[in-house]
């Protein structure tokens, strides 16, 4: 194949390195261009595509695949990467019981 002249996005999967061969049948079957992987990264050949148009396609692909819970999709300069929510960690509760009443009774 002839990549010469055509641009070249990145599309960073982070943490998402499980899904890289779905998404790259997704994007390729649905733009009609050339994809390659690299490592956890993925690159998108075309001349016509702007990246915006890319991180729709890749949140569609994160949506359609239930992941839009754990998994978010950002526009860089140089492409599109995603990135996964940092979920606070939940305190353990702790068991208050009784406390006495401190108010002195005037009877």
């Amino acid at each position: 194949m002839f990549l010469r002249g055509k641009r070249k996005l990145k599309v960073d999967l982070g943490e998402l390195k499980t899904e890289r061969k779905s998404l790259s049948s997704f994007l390729s079957s649905k733009l009609k261009v050339d994809v390659s992987s690299s490592g956890n990264k993925l690159f998108v050949y075309s001349d016509s595509l702007s990246s915006s148009e890319l991180k729709r396609l890749v949140n569609k692909f994160v949506y359609h695949h239930h992941l839009n819970h754990t998994y978010w999709v950002a526009l860089e300069c140089t492409g599109v990467s995603i990135h996964k929510f940092k979920h606070p960690k939940k305190k353990a509760k702790e068991k208050k019981g009784i406390i006495p009443s401190t108010i002195k009774h005037g009877w």
